[in-house]
């Protein structure tokens, strides 16, 4: 991905976190990993920050687009949350920029499911300028992906132990 294409990418998911979230967010590029989200205001503890948007699809497109990666951000990229056994969400694919937040092993968000839908829900105050964070909880038996959430709780490794 070139640069114009990074900055076309963050200006269409600070459009996005405009229009889905109550609170005001920022897309910059982060310490963690290439983008990610910020918060522009104090956010209260419990609350619904930001719903993980984007296509629906099934088992086989899942293990598909988790084997192939993003066509459209990088063949080693995945924006995939899975919402039951049998459906998840690919944020790339009408994405409304909470597929940018990134991993940490000391999150201040979790995600919950909400019916059919995934929301990302604040764990305890997020103060303002704080990078916004949720363990993507990788499975331990698939390819350990390498953390670098720079956490004092970092486990090292994106998947769970």
């Amino acid at each position: 991905m070139d640069r114009t294409d990074r900055r076309s990418l963050a200006i269409s998911a600070q459009q996005g976190l405009s229009k889905a979230s109550k609170y005001k967010l920022r897309v910059h590029t982060s310490e963690i990993h290439g983008f990610g989200v910020f918060a522009e205001q104090r956010i209260p503890g419990g609350c619904r920050v930001v719903e993980y948007a984007g296509e629906r699809i099934s088992r086989q497109e899942t293990r598909r687009r988790f084997l192939e990666g993003s066509k459209s951000r990088g063949p080693k990229l995945n924006y995939l949350a899975q919402v039951d056994s049998y459906w998840a969400v690919d944020g790339a694919v009408g994405g409304n920029g909470a597929e940018l937040i990134n991993h940490s092993c000391d999150p201040n968000l979790k995600l919950t499911h909400v019916g059919e839908r995934l929301w990302l829900v604040s764990l305890r105050t997020i103060r303002k300028g704080e990078e916004l964070r949720y363990d993507y909880h990788f499975s331990k038996r698939g390819e350990q992906v390498g953390c670098h959430c720079g956490s004092a709780k970092c486990r090292g490794t994106i998947n769970l132990q």
